[in-house]
């Protein structure tokens, strides 16, 4: 393995040390601590990350609360490290590894079991899911944008759309919907946004959807019927809820749904149409794919905020006030 991490203790050489955010059980946003604990340990086949910015997202919170206990088949240990997606230099890669060196900037999605995730100095993940960050995108906006916008652009390829034909994106101003009404607009699909706020369909209006209305404010319905009077060809549903389930009415009996796993609630009545429940696909081949829309288009990943890495129990408090796009850490 190449490597140019070291540690030291008391002036000799000892256990390799880095500064994370942990959980010593699992619990409310105070079960949150800061500390010093081992470096993971960087197999064959992986790629060790020294992070700058890693992502906060809505699933930390559960994950935090014990909610994702065993679901993944694999027992959870402690101190447990929070963080999904991140961004950073490469510091050691293993010996099997030969598309990366050390300094590469690289961005990557993880699963924090049964290695631990990104709420730390440095992560480990398996090559496979690790990329470059396009020249173009800051580190800042790279760190929080893997699992969101792999979850994104999956969920477009399962509508499998053609170029004019109209989607709906419910949830448009949070983080894998505003991805996705970039990634639609991409592939010349006209995108009807409904986001959350001003600010939110400000955003997606930005961004490149066709029109956008307020979800809490609009009547979703009317809106829907006045952008494509035949009915909508698909919906991506990114927040689940009442409002969502009523807004599908306007999806075409041919139409499809998108709906990534982990969105709740789920629907009370399944809607009489062809729904889809996935995962992002977090491969090299999918990350070569977005890298390719990121360096042909204006992608950008919207922060809302950016927390000090030891202010990870106030991103978490944020993760329940209105926001739009990401909440990011900062910690290199």
């Amino acid at each position: 393995m190449e490597s140019s991490v070291e540690g030291t203790v008391g002036g000799a050489i000892g256990v390799p040390e880095m500064k994370a955010v942990v959980l010593d059980r699992f619990g409310g946003v105070d079960e949150l601590s800061s500390r010093r604990i081992p470096l993971p340990q960087v197999g064959d086949d992986d790629v060790l990350i020294r992070v700058e910015f890693a992502g906060v997202g809505s699933w930390d919170a559960g994950e935090r609360a014990g909610n994702y206990d065993g679901v993944f088949g694999v027992a959870s240990t402690f101190p447990y490290v929070l963080g999904w997606d991140a961004a950073g230099t490469v510091a050691a890669v293993g010996r099997n590894v030969t598309r990366f060196d050390v300094g590469d900037r690289v961005y990557a999605a993880t699963m924090p079991v049964p290695r631990g995730g990104f709420y730390a100095e440095y992560g480990v993940v398996e090559a496979e899911f690790v990329a470059r960050v396009p020249d173009r995108v800051p580190t800042e906006q790279a760190g929080p944008m893997a699992w969101d916008a792999l979850t994104a652009l999956s969920g477009l390829d399962l509508l499998g759309l053609r170029p004019g034909e109209t989607l709906m994106v419910f949830g448009a101003s949070g983080g894998i919907g505003h991805m996705a009404v970039q990634l639609a607009r991409h592939n010349g699909i006209r995108v009807l946004a409904v986001a959350s706020g001003d600010d939110g369909v400000a955003l997606a209006r930005r961004l490149g959807a066709d029109d956008a209305i307020d979800g809490r404010r609009d009547n979703v319905l009317a809106a829907a019927f006045e952008f494509a009077p035949g009915g909508l060809d698909a919906a991506l549903v990114t927040v689940g809820g009442e409002i969502a389930e009523r807004s599908l009415r306007a999806i075409k009996k041919s139409g499809r749904i998108a709906w990534p796993n982990g969105v709740l609630p789920t629907p009370v009545r399944s809607p009489d149409l062809t729904v889809s429940y996935y995962d992002g696909d977090r491969s090299r081949t999918a990350t070569d794919r977005l890298n390719a829309i990121i360096e042909a288009s204006s992608f950008e990943v919207h922060v809302a905020r950016t927390f000090p890495l030891e202010r990870a129990a106030d991103a978490h408090r944020a993760l329940g006030d209105h926001y739009v796009g990401k909440l990011a850490l900062k910690v290199g």
